[in-house]
């Protein structure tokens, strides 16, 4: 049984502390030591099998035009207001100078030549799009080889080289493209720090001991190492998308300290009911332990479920950040058991600092349920009164709560009626960022469509005439302002012809001109026979993906719904417990979506994030964050109700048992979901668009369900429902295994009535 299996294990752990975490040592300094030695790099390949822009990204490797390595473009101005490009020799020496350091870098295939065509002819630079009508901004576009032979190192040699050029020559110089996004990390780790450095402080407040604070940090900070560096092992193996490791790292940090609270919690609880470090460490774990191996399964299974989407970089981003999850739930049953044994009996007692917290307002706070528990109640063995009296009034009150909750919730979901798809681009960046400062001036001079061109590849299969109707009527689309010069191999006859819309990439409008090239244009050009063209690009690409996110996601949904609901029904043997969870996981879920949509979309509160200008929802996003947040919501769900059911088979008092169980499980919910919360937000104030909103979407959920969901939607609705709370058919009881989760005395063989001190 697992719960025995756990009990043992724990136990085990906190006889031996020191050989356990002798073991995670080990095992973390390999981990670190494999990544260096065999890591890769993580790599965007934001395709799919069978899309339009997946097939453009087949021509163009096949015509081998260099088109589907990395880019970077250096933007410049002269310093002088008056000069330009056209008239000036000082500015077109020093663009002179500028385009042939570039080429020197290490791994630079080649670079455009805005002085080369000026010299020929300023007409011909400014058709080529590589200066602007003006004369005042000029661009050269550097290409790389692909992604999986460069590094930070070319990143890092083309920044220094434009901070030494700033000082030498009379230009403005800016830097973008693909090398900048797949390389840069303007966090550095502060997000991380930010996270650890909140989630300790309210650690700190719950149990007011020092040492309990910091056994959950460092819990997390081991398997947080373990987690991210078995990624970069994967990322040798296959193509990990750069997100996955922030996604890792946010997820892993709330889920591990949370996992590691859960335990620590019941074990403080059996410390105060006067149990050996020991036999309280293995029974924490059996408890406690269940929930969170359950949970954690949940989370790994949902995000797993990505698969369904057919999109490669999702499913494997899926897997790296499962990866994490998964090491978070063997450190909470292994490694901090071993925490809790070294540690010993002081985790029963708050410390000095504590105790002075707790003496002063914020120690009144504490005692009276706010924050902690009543005055004279050792840690954790009774419900605070604050809880159980707020509590006791939803349950007196079960209509207006119900009913005003979920109003609340459903307003807060309206604004997902407008969730509009898309690519957040460079301009969406803080203008301190020289990314949005490159953007800015490329949509100066040239107009916004150059930051976000489209690539046609086309196979004219043996017909001349395809390619001058082909650019005859792309040209003739009012959605393409310009054309780049066409470019055709002569070993394959692929042709690669560069576009550049009228509107910029997050532009809903670009998505349109994408489409009527597919459906209308490239058709008339082509006709009937074997030629073909495709659409390709970056923009194409997240559109494309998008469509297959969006076609997908109803199938996804339904799945893990369904999952949950037939998990849920096995670990509390009832059929409404686990259909109520789903139904108020899905309003904590939208109501996430719509303030997400209210935020990025509308604008309503952006600053506070540092959000500069609105942006449409990265297309992918809206199916991972279902993935990550139904599994995370499924912790809390198991916490409470597992109490609650703990409570009913011992009372058989259903009045009793969500009063009890809910206001019980109150201050350890509230705390992990603060805790979470903190994390997540830290990653919200990022420079990167999607970061922020990985990061507000998940605080934003988690806040809603520890709170408007757990504490009043919960507690009101399982009161409406009575014993039909528990209800499940004779015949489907008899059909079914017992579940993981179960009472105290289920697990650990105490006597589960009452011991003085709980009543």
């Amino acid at each position: 049984m697992l719960s025995k299996a756990l009990l043992r294990l724990g136990a085990s752990a906190a006889r031996h502390p020191w050989r356990v975490i002798a073991a995670w040592l080990v095992a973390a300094t390999l981990a670190v030591l494999a990544a260096v030695a065999f890591g890769g790099r993580n790599a965007d390949s934001m395709t799919a099998p069978g899309l339009d822009s997946q097939r453009a990204a087949e021509l163009i490797e096949r015509a081998g035009t260099g088109q589907e390595g990395m880019t970077a473009q250096v933007v410049v101005t002269p310093l002088d207001g008056a000069a330009t490009f056209f008239g000036h020799d000082s500015a077109r020496t020093a663009l002179t100078r500028l385009q042939t350091e570039v080429g020197r870098l290490p791994h630079v295939l080649g670079t455009s030549d805005p002085a080369g065509a000026l010299d020929a002819a300023g007409d011909a630079a400014v058709r080529g799009g590589l200066v602007s009508a003006d004369g005042r901004i000029a661009v050269v576009r550097v290409q790389y080889p692909d992604q999986s032979r460069l590094s930070a190192e070319d990143l890092h040699a083309l920044v220094d080289l434009g901070d030494r050029l700033r000082a030498e020559l009379p230009l403005r110089i800016e830097m973008g493209g693909h090398l900048f996004y797949a390389f840069s990390d303007p966090d550095n780790g502060t997000s991380e720090l930010i996270g650890l450095l909140a989630a300790a402080a309210i650690l700190f407040l719950a149990f007011g001991s020092l040492v309990a604070a910091a056994l959950p940090i460092g819990m997390a900070v081991f398997g947080l190492t373990v987690g991210v560096a078995t990624m970069t092992v994967l990322a040798g193996v296959m193509e990990v998308p750069t997100f996955a490791p922030i996604l890792g790292s946010m997820v892993g940090l709330g889920v591990g300290i949370d996992y590691a609270l859960f335990v620590l919690a019941r074990h403080r609880e059996y410390l105060a009911r006067g149990l050996g470090p020991h036999e309280a460490a293995g029974r924490a774990v059996a408890t406690a332990g269940r929930p969170v191996v359950f949970a954690g399964g949940t989370v790994v299974v949902s995000i797993l479920g990505l698969a369904v989407a057919n999109v490669p970089f999702m499913t494997v981003g899926g897997v790296a950040v499962s990866i994490v999850v998964l090491t978070m739930v063997l450190a909470s049953v292994t490694l901090l058991p071993a925490f809790l044994g070294a540690a010993g009996p002081r985790l029963g007692r708050a410390g000095r600092l504590g105790r002075a917290l707790r003496a002063g307002r914020l120690g009144r706070a504490l005692r009276t349920g706010r924050l902690g528990r009543r005055r004279g109640a050792a840690p954790g063995t009774v419900p605070a009164a604050g809880w159980r009296r707020r509590i006791g009034h939803v349950s007196r009150h079960p209509v207006p709560y119900a009913v005003g909750a979920a109003g609340l919730l459903l307003t807060a979901t309206l604004p997902l009626l407008g969730l509009r798809v898309g690519l957040p681009d460079d301009g969406s960046l803080p203008r301190s960022r020289t990314e949005r400062r490159a953007y800015d001036l490329v949509a100066e001079g040239f107009g916004p469509g150059t930051n976000g061109p489209l690539v046609i590849a086309a196979d004219p299969a043996g017909d001349p005439g395809v390619l001058d109707r082909l650019v005859a009527t792309v040209a003739a689309d009012p959605g393409i302002a310009s054309l780049a010069p066409t470019h055709v191999d002569r070993a394959t006859g692929i042709a690669i012809l560069v576009v550049f819309p009228t509107t910029s990439p997050q532009d809903k409008a670009t998505a349109d001109t994408i489409a009527r090239l597919r459906t209308d244009v490239l058709p008339t050009a082509v006709g009937h026979g074997p030629a073909r063209a495709h659409v390709g690009g970056a923009a194409a690409s997240l559109s494309d993906v998008g469509r297959r996110t969006s076609q997908r996601l109803p199938a996804f949904v339904a799945a893990v719904l369904a999952m949950s609901f037939l998990l849920l029904m096995l670990v509390f043997r009832s059929v409404v417990v686990p259909l109520k969870a789903v139904l108020l996981n899905l309003l904590s879920i939208g109501a996430a979506y719509g303030v997400m949509v209210a935020v990025f979309q509308w604008g309503w509160g952006g600053a506070l994030i540092g959000l500069e200008a609105t942006v449409p929802i990265v297309s992918f996003i809206p199916m991972f964050l279902f993935a990550i947040l139904f599994g995370l919501s499924m912790d809390y769900e198991v916490f409470l109700l597992s109490r609650v059911r703990e409570e009913y088979l011992r009372t058989g008092d259903n009045g009793t048992a969500i009063v009890e169980g809910v206001s019980g499980t109150a201050r350890i919910i509230t705390s992990a979901a603060l805790i979470m919360v903190a994390v997540f937000l830290s990653f919200a104030v990022a420079d990167d668009p999607s970061t922020k909103m990985f990061g507000l979407g998940l605080a934003t959920a988690i806040f809603i369900d520890a709170t408007v969901v757990r504490m009043v939607l919960v507690p009101a609705t399982m009161t409406l429902l009575g014993r039909t709370n528990w209800w499940l058919p004779k015949w489907l009881d008899r059909m079914l295994p017992r579940g993981p989760v179960g009472t105290d005395a289920e697990s650990t063989g105490e006597d589960p009535r009452p011991r003085p001190a709980d009543r």
